[in-house]
Parts: C-alpha cells; sequence; structure tokens
C-alpha cells in the first residue's frame, strides 16, 4: 500500500463555506439584476457553478455569470467561511501517522487556495475544478488512498479511483445517500474522523 495520502473535497467537508457563498449569489444579483435564491443555492452545494447558474440564467449568459461571480468571490465569500468541526483534528491525525493531505474540489483552485490560506488549512496538494468521476485522475495522480466527501459524486471519485469513499454526513446528502453511492465508511461529522482513521487504513489494505 502507498503512504497513507488522503483526500478531501472542500465545501461543506471541510469548511462551511455557505455563508460566504450566500454572499456571493446576492452580490452576484445585485450585480446582473438576475435574482438568485442564495439560500436555495447553498442548500445543495457540491456540483460544478455552472450546474447551479443553469438554474437562474439563460444559457447564454451562463459564462458571463461565471465569471461575474468568481469576480466577486474573493470580497464576499472568504471571510464567513469557517472549518467544519473535527476539520483541523482530522488533518492533524493524518499528520500524527506521517500522511498526506489533498484537497480535490469543484471550485476553482485559485479560490480554494483562498479559504485554505485564510483558515490556516496546510495541505500538500490541491487540485480543482473537478467534480465526480473527473475527481479520480487527482486522486490517482497524487496516490490517494482515500478520498473523504460530503455528496454522492464524492463517492463516485472514490470508486472511480479504486481508494474507499469515506462520507460524512454534514452536506446536502444523508448519510443513507452517502452508502447507497457506495461509500465504505460514512461519519456523522468530522470530530470522528481520527478514532476512525486506522480502520480506515486497514480498508484501504483490503483493496
Amino acid at each position: 500500500m502507498p503512504a497513507l495520502t488522503v483526500g478531501f473535497d472542500l465545501d461543506m467537508t471541510l469548511v462551511d463555506s455557505r455563508p460566504g457563498i450566500a454572499a456571493t449569489f446576492r452580490a452576484l444579483t445585485a450585480k446582473t439584476g438576475v435574482p438568485v435564491d442564495a439560500d436555495l443555492a447553498v442548500s445543495r452545494l457540491g456540483p460544478p457553478l455552472r450546474t447551479e447558474l443553469a438554474h437562474w440564467f439563460p444559457p447564454e449568459q451562463i459564462e458571463s455569470a461565471v465569471l461575474a461571480y468568481r469576480e466577486l468571490y474573493p470580497a464576499y465569500a472568504i471571510t464567513p467561511t469557517v472549518p467544519l468541526p473535527g476539520a483541523r483534528e482530522a488533518v492533524d491525525a493524518i499528520r500524527a501517522r506521517g500522511g498526506r493531505v489533498l484537497v480535490v474540489t469543484a471550485k476553482m483552485g485559485r479560490l480554494a487556495r483562498l479559504h485554505l490560506d485564510h483558515l490556516g488549512l496546510t495541505v500538500d496538494e490541491l487540485a480543482g475544478d473537478l467534480f465526480a468521476e473527473q475527481k479520480a485522475t487527482a486522486l490517482r495522480e497524487h496516490d490517494a488512498t482515500h478520498y473523504v466527501g460530503d455528496h454522492v459524486a464524492d463517492m463516485v471519485a472514490a470508486r472511480t479511483a479504486g481508494v474507499p469513499g469515506i462520507g460524512v454526513a454534514t452536506g446536502p446528502c444523508s448519510a443513507d445517500e452517502l452508502r447507497g453511492a457506495g461509500a465504505n465508511v460514512v461519519l456523522d461529522e468530522l470530530t470522528e474522523f481520527p478514532a476512525a482513521l486506522d480502520g480506515m487504513i486497514q480498508l484501504a489494505l483490503k483493496q
């Protein structure tokens, strides 16, 4: 087995970015005049930005809306975002076992980096703008042994990469949905991660 290398999704897995993302959507509405229900949008975080914007903007306006949103994002989304309970301890548990930490996210890499730097979450590798099966490319490239995420698409990523999927029920998907998508382990939140890590390592040995 390669050295312990755990990949994490970002939004609603390591960080609670809902307040900041909601503020960005509200700023986007103010800028474009197109109403976006920010509370509804942040209730279903996970898929790429274009997927959410397609609910609100006509097809010919989506690319300009993406650009506008990403221009607004640093000013509105970074400061309100906080680590989810147990995020720092999960990273520390991996490091205590000599492991490496990856973040593989649908968010643009440069925006994800702003969150990590602001919160002082140090990771070894960051790959952005990837979703579902696409994430498997980065997981393989960086020799991930596990992938942790809050969305059923994260379990698809883990399965595609051939590593155990660790579901954490802090996002839009329930524990049952995560299990149904193939999660090998489901945690209520990352506070449970350190105690479960040795068992997860054994799972990877059996893959």
